[in-house]
């Protein structure tokens, strides 16, 4: 019966309404927070300036093109590849908390990167691969030990922050035993940052990014019918397991892949589903609203991570784990609350 009426009459009419209407308000929020992320650099430019920039026309070319826009282009898609990372796995636990960096599969995937960069050097292909495979292991761990009893939100996000801490042990070790200039490197790159990323970086991440984006859109119907419960998933056609499969190596290959370049950036994937479903008003964890959400903090971010303390530039990561703390904090608070 509820499949039926979000299908079809004015009620799912108005929820298409203000999810288009909210996704198009959170898409020009964030290409006006981009335009301002592109004019901060040793000083200010005007938007002028930037715009002929990126035109062709000016003195301000190479700058605007070659510096600024790949950071600026990293942060909107790497944003929007955590936020529909978050979207899917809260949609699959149905557990606000469910995020890849809370269940451990960020550390995971930056286990895998750290064997990368010790045992075969560090090329972009070594780490997106180390990155997926680490992602990818965490993930059957954590899903498998959650199966014991029936697959339950709440145990896999227990055991996910059990992996998450272990695996952070892992790393820890890793770190200590490897090379020193090795070890610098890695624990500064921990910290999640767009600093000096430049397009042969980004490249490959995007190429990956925007594949698993068009598999999710083409899962959407099915996430959507899944949120509703798996008896109203399967009643309408979805086969769960392939589902659940397809959706968790999209997920785990989104947050490899901002892992792979940018090191572990958390809390964007947590708190973005959540700002975007409220937002967009919609059943579930839509995970439009969330990537569109997603991209938005992480540009807002990084523009604060550039002039927070100017001209020194923080990692991102740092902004977003102060923010990131603050909203688990109330999140937590809220869990605790309802009966």
């Amino acid at each position: 019966m509820s499949a039926v009426v979000l299908r079809a009459g004015p009620f799912s009419a108005l929820i298409e309404r203000r999810l288009l209407v909210s996704s198009a308000v959170l898409t020009a929020a964030a290409l006006v927070l981009a335009v301002a992320a592109l004019c901060r650099g040793d000083s200010w430019d005007s938007p002028g300036e930037v715009l002929a920039g990126l035109a062709g026309y000016g003195d301000s070319v190479l700058v605007v093109r070659e510096w600024r826009l790949p950071r600026v282009a990293a942060a909107l898609v790497f944003g929007a590849a955590l936020g529909a990372a978050g979207a899917v796995f809260q949609n699959i636990t149905r557990n606000a908390l469910g995020s890849p960096d809370v269940i451990g599969l960020d550390a995971g995937a930056y286990t895998g990167v750290l064997v990368a960069i010790t045992l075969f050097g560090g090329t972009a292909a070594g780490l997106a691969a180390g990155s997926l495979a680490g992602g990818l292991l965490a993930a059957a761990a954590v899903y498998a030990l959650s199966l014991r009893q029936g697959l339950s939100g709440v145990r896999l996000v227990v055991i996910g922050i059990a992996a998450n801490a272990m695996l952070t042990a892992v790393n820890s070790w890793i770190i200590l035993r490897a090379d020193l200039d090795v070890a610098i490197a890695a624990v500064g790159w921990n910290s999640g940052s767009l600093n000096g990323l430049d397009w042969s970086e980004v490249r490959l991440p995007f190429l990956v990014i925007g594949a698993l984006g068009l598999l999710l859109a083409v899962l959407s119907r099915a996430m959507h019918q899944v949120a509703l419960g798996d008896e109203v998933g399967a009643s309408s056609g979805v086969h769960l397991g392939r589902f659940r499969l397809l959706v968790v190596v999209a997920g785990v290959g989104l947050t490899a892949a901002v892992t792979s370049a940018a090191g572990p950036i958390v809390f964007v994937a947590l708190a973005a589903p959540q700002i975007g479903r409220r937002i967009a008003g919609a059943p579930g964890v839509p995970p439009l609203p969330a990537a569109l959400t997603g991209a938005l903090l992480l540009v807002a971010a990084d523009l604060a991570a550039q002039t927070v303390l100017a001209p020194v530039q923080l990692p991102v990561g740092v902004v977003t784990t102060a923010i990131g703390g603050t909203y688990l904090i109330w999140l937590l608070l809220k869990e605790v609350r309802q009966p």
